[in-house]
């Protein structure tokens, strides 16, 4: 798939320029994201068990890929399952003038509820439960004072440690109403994760992810973040492989049967160039054009790849309808 041209026809079929329909970029323009005032870090009981680097400040846990076994795979499991309900009790909260810390004050209600540890908390010094990333703040945004408004987004990413297991997904969710070229950012996103997802094969090589999700968002006008990537995950937050959402001929390292990692694009509709706040952990991309992530923990199974991150009904961070446009002509 190619990269479609300002003039070019909309990828929505519409009877107009990519550049006066899906691709209109005043619509896209937001004013930058001010960081507010961050609260203190919310206290976990002391029954909840806690992972290595909050006890020792350092992760203890291999680095090599997380194969799983059948004494580890349920653990993983239930640690994914929730996840993925502790993103659905947050992303249920996203509204005009809901503050990004009140939505980190939800989500850790329900890690606690769950007897699960946020492992975004105190990890590497991160002072929140969740990451919560507003418009053009691509990731590792920290829940503030400052409220949501109408026509944002903002991308929610939970990880839950249980039984100790990291279960690592997020979703981009709406504010209020949104605008068709902001709107087809989320869902083109949402779709690229489920295309890098189809792709996993054991004996693959495991830059047929990137393979699947850069052509395909290019043709709908983005660009994929290639400084941050999926990562191996399971005893550990942040393990081996990297994950590449870009095309990465370089990589030849291969999926394996059991191997859990997770799927995570981050899709930009303006420049690539970013700078990281003086909080030493916001990541702000500099034209301040939207940008939008979904992600999933998936498991190497014989058959292709297993999405873990979804609740007992099957529901998870790419489940959602809300934000759905236009399929491109066949």
């Amino acid at each position: 798939m190619e990269r479609i041209r300002s003039n070019s026809p909309c990828w929505c079929g519409a009877n107009a320029k990519y550049k006066r329909c899906h691709g209109d970029r005043r619509l896209l323009r937001r004013d930058r994201v001010q960081i507010g005032a961050v609260g203190p870090p919310r206290p976990v009981p002391d029954h909840i068990e806690r992972p290595d680097y909050v006890i020792t400040g350092t992760v203890g846990t291999p680095r090599s890929y997380q194969i799983q076994d059948d004494e580890s795979l349920p653990r993983l499991r239930r640690a994914c399952r929730v996840a993925a309900e502790v993103l659905q009790e947050a992303g249920r909260a996203v509204a005009p003038g809901v503050t990004t810390d009140e939505i980190d004050a939800i989500a850790h209600r329900a890690y606690i509820e769950r007897g699960a540890y946020p492992s975004d908390l105190h990890y590497k010094g991160f002072p929140k439960s969740v990451c919560t990333s507003v418009n053009g703040v691509i990731c590792h945004g920290v829940p503030d004072d400052r409220p949501l408004d109408d026509g944002d987004i903002v991308n929610v990413d939970v990880t839950a440690y249980v039984e100790g297991m990291h279960g690592d997904t997020s979703a981009t969710f709406v504010v209020g109403a949104v605008d068709e070229p902001t709107r087809a950012l989320v869902e083109t996103t949402r779709q690229a994760t489920l295309r890098g997802i189809d792709a996993v094969r054991p004996g693959e090589p495991i830059r047929r992810i990137g393979e699947a999700i850069e052509p395909f968002a290019r043709s709908r006008g983005f660009t994929v973040v290639r400084e941050y990537g999926g990562h191996g995950i399971g005893a550990t937050f942040h393990a081996a492989p990297q994950v590449h959402h870009h095309i990465a001929r370089h990589d030849t390292e291969r999926f394996q049967v059991g191997m859990s990692f997770t799927v995570e694009p981050m899709l930009l509709s303006g420049g690539t160039s970013f700078t990281q706040a003086d909080d030493g952990w916001t990541e702000r991309i500099d034209d301040d054009m939207p940008s939008a992530q979904f992600e999933h923990t998936v498991l190497v199974t014989e058959a292709g790849a297993e999405i873990l991150t979804v609740t007992a009904d099957g529901i998870g961070a790419t489940s959602r309808t809300s934000v759905a446009v236009p399929a491109p002509p066949a």
